[in-house]
């Protein structure tokens, strides 16, 4: 075992050591303490803050092999801290331990809140566009630079293969490169625009100027999901500090060492200290953190990805300080295939948009409409196809659908597929667990002929399982589609043109696809109608989230 060392910031820390594991440490640990020390005593209102921050150390811990031994920090436990488990669900038993996080409250969440508005005016007002679009490009180098070691926690964490998980890595950079991009355009903090001016002088002539002005929101929190552990982090922070922001995070308690890393190599790339933080919240402080983030009149803005249920709940606590709320909430999409679809090209698009990331995507499809004159040629392709997925712990090589997130979320998926089935669905492939690869596996599983009273039908299924009916015409499919109190994302496939641009107008999601099973881009708006939540993300629109918007009457 090489030897241990606890930095001088083992308090910030938010990874715990744990006795057996090997510790490495680097002289950095010299610079990263002499920079807090310098930020201790020239802003003593935020010590109490800085103290509860989940800021990088040099030390870590982690039971698994990093090429970088900074991306993760440890420290012993204190005496009578609690901590909780992060746990790989990908392993046998669905339990192993890879990590003890310390675990972060209200109070925590208060402290770094304070210290965040602390930092906004140098951040908002004392740096150019320019400055912070560098920034975020060099962000995205730094975890380029780092992408076997970021794809390696993720996998460990969330489960997703490995190779999905670059792919996912690559995603979340898309983000912070997009938006190096936007903080340099009109449509950021301080540009706008000029209005033609109404007002006249008594000879009426045109008297003075309008002019709009976009100025950042202030300090925001956010609260991201464990399915996209990286992703989702960056399309939100990286619009918010484009535009003058500062950040709040707090990641899921499921996947917190994504996000731990994510904060290390942001310090790395010169994010200050307050700009970007995390509130590593544990399951059972999960609910008074977010009511911290949502009741607090210093956030001005809250950003969520995650439940419907939860995402109302936000909504509500947001209410009496009137924040702005972006909401990206659940779906339950749909996904139709037409009598004159290239069936082979549905299929396709089908596996991508069903299995990725083992169903538990909100824009995964769930609810299959496939016409009655092509149904028995999709099926059975699709049947082909899906069976040719290797499920296996995502570390595997060759892996390319992991386990389900947790024990709990596995049974949920087995007893909807039970369910389905006994109400007259028929399995063509899967419908089974497989404890043979581990607690926390299930199937590929296709279900044909599925009742629409179900609750695999009429409820999001975070799973493998494509339920599938068949339809006659058009106007039944598109009835059956949007009878859904979500709408996040939807997909069809048609060669007709005519009938893409009719259908594509007519369903009721914020998003869809045609002739493709993968939608998500950081040049594109992201979001959803209905329950499915409030606001975009990505493109131009992205940013205005981030944004106020000052009117100025200048009588000159």
């Amino acid at each position: 075992m090489r030897p241990l060392l606890i930095s001088r910031l083992s308090r910030f820390t938010a990874v715990r050591w744990r006795p057996g594991v090997p510790v490495v440490t680097s002289p950095a640990y010299l610079f990263s303490s002499a920079v807090a020390c310098a930020v201790l005593s020239v802003h003593a209102r935020t010590a109490s803050a800085l103290s509860t921050m989940a800021l990088p150390s040099s030390v870590r811990e982690i039971s698994f092999q990093l090429n970088n031994p900074l991306l993760l920090s440890a420290t012993t436990i204190n005496p009578g801290e609690k901590t909780f488990d992060v746990i790989n669900p990908g392993s046998k038993d669905g339990k192993e331990v890879i990590a003890k996080c310390r675990v972060m409250g209200r109070s925590d969440a208060k402290n770094i809140i304070e210290a965040s508005a602390a930092a906004l005016p140098a951040w908002r007002d004392g740096t150019t566009c320019l400055h912070r679009s560098k920034i975020l490009t060099k962000w995205s180098d730094e975890i380029k630079d780092n992408m076997e070691d970021m794809a390696t926690i993720m996998t460990m964490e969330s489960g997703k293969p490995l190779a999905e998980s670059k792919g996912e890595v690559m995603y979340a950079c898309s983000f912070l490169d997009y938006y190096a991009g936007e903080a340099l355009r009109p449509t950021s903090a301080g540009g706008g625009f000029i209005a033609p001016s109404t007002f006249s002088t008594p000879e009426g002539t045109p008297r003075g100027q309008i002019i709009a002005i976009n100025e950042a929101v202030g300090v925001t929190a956010m609260v991201t999901p464990w399915n996209f552990p990286a992703a989702m982090i960056t399309r939100k922070v990286g619009p918010a500090l484009a535009a003058g922001c500062t950040a709040v995070v707090k990641p899921s308690e499921l996947t917190p060492l994504s996000a731990i890393a994510l904060c290390a190599l942001g310090k790395k790339a010169g994010i200050p200290d307050g700009v970007f933080e995390l509130v590593v919240a544990g399951t059972d402080s999960t609910p008074a953190v977010g009511e911290e983030f949502c009741s607090n009149p210093i956030v001005k803005k809250i950003s969520f990805t995650g439940s419907v249920a939860v995402g109302k709940l936000l909504a509500r606590q947001s209410a009496d300080t009137v924040k702005k709320v972006s909401l990206e909430l659940g779906g339950n999409a749909p996904f139709i295939v037409f009598d004159d679809a290239d069936v082979d090209v549905a299929v396709q698009a089908a596996v991508a948009s069903k299995f990725r990331h083992a169903g538990q995507t909100c824009v995964c499809s769930d609810r299959f409409f496939v016409h009655q004159s092509i149904h028995d040629e999709f099926v059975s392709k699709f049947v082909a196809a899906v069976e040719q997925l290797k499920v296996a712990p995502g570390m595997n090589e060759g892996a390319t659908m992991g386990p389900l997130i947790t024990s709990n979320a596995a049974e949920i998926v087995r007893a909807k597929v039970e369910e389905a089935i006994a109400e007259g669905g028929k399995c063509v492939t899967g419908g089974s667990a497989l404890p043979d690869v581990g607690a926390n596996f299930f199937q590929p599983t296709i279900i044909t002929e599925v009742d629409t009273e179900s609750r695999i039908w009429k409820e999001e299924t975070f799973g493998p399982v494509a339920a599938i009916r068949s339809f006659d015409t058009e106007e039944e499919a598109l009835e059956v589609a949007n009878d859904c109190s979500v709408g996040l994302a939807s997909y069809f496939c048609s060669q007709d043109l005519s009938r893409v641009f009719r259908v594509a107008k007519q369903v009721e999601t914020g998003i869809v696809g045609v002739n493709t099973g993968i939608i998500s881009t950081a040049s594109a708006p992201f979001g959803g109608v209905k329950e499915s939540g409030l606001g975009r993300e990505g493109s131009a629109m992205g940013i205005g989230e981030y944004l106020e918007t000052k009117y100025m009457f200048v009588n000159a």
